[in-house]
């Protein structure tokens, strides 16, 4: 059995990580932080657990929180994994991030990226940055193994964008210098914290887009896309909120560089993703397109079309923000740190209506 500390245990992807535990049969949660509701039962706090999981909520500084353990989940904001994460690999562990804090292998990288977000720019353990691996596991499968210390989770939009773009940039069908993602996001996508956007008459019936100046998981998508195809790759992407709990529906675009059709363009995101389980490829008349058809899963639904008249390629990709954008994607790459089947208490379906 893995041994498993969740920390940020409070939040969203905390709970998330939480639910997904208590179906592996190869994981035992051994504690749970937070700086949050320290010395209440998680059930307390999220009272569908009760029964299942009664833990108590426990402090950064706990003897338990500092017991070894074998994978450590960061479910913690920007800034915290970076100051703990070494000596969580000091006493064995390895660390699977949920922040931005490792998904970068240069601290140029990460400076982009904490720039958009207004954090300070210099990294507190750079000289861990080399070590990371970018938890994509559909592009890093064979990266992501037993020898790896620590693993940074991608980002939700990212990881919509990334594998809904990867075959298209890999395979040279589409110009690198074109790409648009047009991505929208249910509200749960901003955590659990308050705030005064988030409240329920400023939300309801309301859509807006944010980071227009340069959000954050571009950094991510263009990094990833410049992988698979060899060659830089340029993102115009948009951020939007949309009144719904969650989902992630992201619209993406390219110009074709040569002639092709849908069916063609379907049987190569099928080679692509042919060892990759969770990845579900499908023509652009398939009912399985929407993000009800991926909540609670740990699916990405891509729904390939081509705009012959304007010789464009459009993909629309579809995750649930909280399972593929942020805990399942965590867990498959426990699954891969520990030698695991990839899919390992991953393969339940989502729920309906």
């Amino acid at each position: 059995m893995t041994r498993v500390k969740v920390v940020g245990a409070s939040g969203y992807g905390g709970v998330g990580i939480i639910e997904l535990l208590l179906r592996h049969p190869q994981a035992k949660i051994q504690a749970l932080v937070a700086q949050e509701s320290v010395g209440a039962p998680v059930s307390d706090l999220y009272p569908h657990l009760a029964g299942f999981c009664d833990m108590t909520i426990v402090a950064p500084d706990a003897p338990e929180a500092l017991a070894p353990a074998d994978v450590v989940f960061m479910s913690t904001p920007d800034g915290v994994t970076m100051r703990e994460a070494r000596a969580e690999i000091a006493r064995g562990a390895q660390v699977v991030d949920c922040s931005g804090d490792f998904r970068f292998n240069t601290e140029a990288d990460y400076a982009d990226y904490a720039s958009r977000t207004g954090k300070p720019t210099a990294h507190a353990d750079p000289g861990l940055l080399p070590l990371t691996v970018y938890g994509a596991a559909e592009l890093h499968r064979a990266q992501i193994n037993p020898e790896r210390k620590i693993v940074g989770n991608p980002g939700c939009f990212a990881i919509s964008c990334i594998l809904g773009l990867a075959p298209a940039a890999a395979s040279g069908l589409v110009r690198l210098d074109s790409l648009i993602c047009d991505c929208k996001s249910g509200i749960s996508g901003a955590g659990k914290k308050l705030a005064a956007a988030h409240h329920y008459p400023n939300r309801y019936e309301m859509m807006n887009a944010y980071r227009l100046s340069g959000h954050q998981h571009v950094v991510e998508i263009e990094r990833e896309l410049t992988l698979v195809a060899g060659a830089p790759a340029l993102v115009m992407f948009t951020a939007q909120v949309v009144p719904m709990c969650r989902g992630i529906m992201s619209c993406l675009y390219g110009d074709l560089v040569r002639e092709a059709d849908e069916a063609d363009i379907v049987a190569l995101y099928k080679e692509f993703y042919k060892d990759s389980p969770f990845v579900r490829v499908l023509p652009s008349a398939s009912p399985a397109g929407g993000t009800m058809h991926v909540r609670g899963t740990n699916y990405a639904n891509l729904v390939v079309s081509v705009d012959k008249r304007t010789r464009r390629l459009r993909i629309v990709s579809y995750i649930d923000n909280l399972m593929k954008g942020q805990c399942g994607s965590a867990i498959q790459c426990m699954n891969l740190l520990r030698g695991y089947p990839e899919t390992m208490g991953l393969t339940q379906p989502g729920f309906y209506p």
